[in-house]
């Protein structure tokens, strides 16, 4: 059994395990996207990203498709590997800045602006649909098309799929089909609506501080925890 630390804590997992499986095994928090429990990984969207081994050797990988492996160094929130996610949710909000999915994330991670050319898309390829179709509904009335910027999700030869049940399973699991809060014709591109104010411990440090979400520590911050001191001294 493959025996790994992760953010300090040394874990024993069994051979087969994902890093993103064992990195929740112990209560860590890692956003994902394309990820879903019931389907096969796809590591399309890269939000689930940590960095293993030790700087300035480390490098970034997908956890939900990266096996854990014995005596691997992995940090699931360092400094670098939340600046990536923010970027990542920044094109993600270029792309589709309708999605409430999206938009969600961008206020949990403290994502203020967005840096990209909006391009009004209706999808983010994150295959969670063509998936969705193929193994949980057993049906494969969609699919990938074409590559590059150029692929779409589509029927065969985009004509009516004769195995389609109209089920709704690909617009109940796509992060793109429920529209944020302002509807479709909002005038910015950053709604920030459910922004958590409240100053993360990456500000300071390197690695967070503790594993809870939101971190416990943040509610300590700032006058709140000088106010406390002053009278801890009185």
């Amino acid at each position: 059994m493959p025996k790994l630390t992760i953010d300090g804590i040394e874990v024993e997992v069994e051979k087969g395990t994902t890093l993103l499986e064992a990195i929740r095994f112990l209560g860590i928090n890692v956003p994902t996207l394309c990820y879903n429990d019931g389907l096969t990984p796809y590591g399309a969207c890269r939000l689930c990203i940590v960095e293993i081994g030790k700087p300035p050797r480390s490098t970034i990988v997908s956890s939900c498709i990266y096996p854990a492996e014995d005596g691997l160094y992995v940090r699931a929130n360092s400094e670098k590997v939340i600046k990536l996610r923010k970027l990542i949710i920044e094109l993600m909000l270029a792309t589709v800045s309708s999605s409430k999915t999206i938009q969600d994330l961008a206020s949990k991670f403290g994502v203020t602006q967005c840096r990209f050319e909006p391009e009004h898309e209706e999808c983010i390829h994150c295959g969670l649909c063509v998936r969705m179709c193929n193994e949980q509904m057993m049906s494969g009335a969609i699919a990938f098309a074409q590559r590059g910027k150029d692929m779409v999700i589509t029927t065969p030869f985009d004509k009516t799929s004769e195995v389609c049940r109209q089920c709704g399973a690909c617009m109940y699991i796509c992060p793109c089909c429920e529209l944020r809060c302002q509807g479709p014709d909002a005038e910015t591109t950053v709604c920030n609506g459910c922004l958590n104010l409240e100053p993360p411990c990456l500000d300071t440090y390197e690695d967070k501080m503790c594993f809870l979400d939101p971190c416990a520590a943040c509610e300590l911050a700032g006058p709140f925890r000088s106010d406390m001191k002053k009278k801890d001294e009185a």
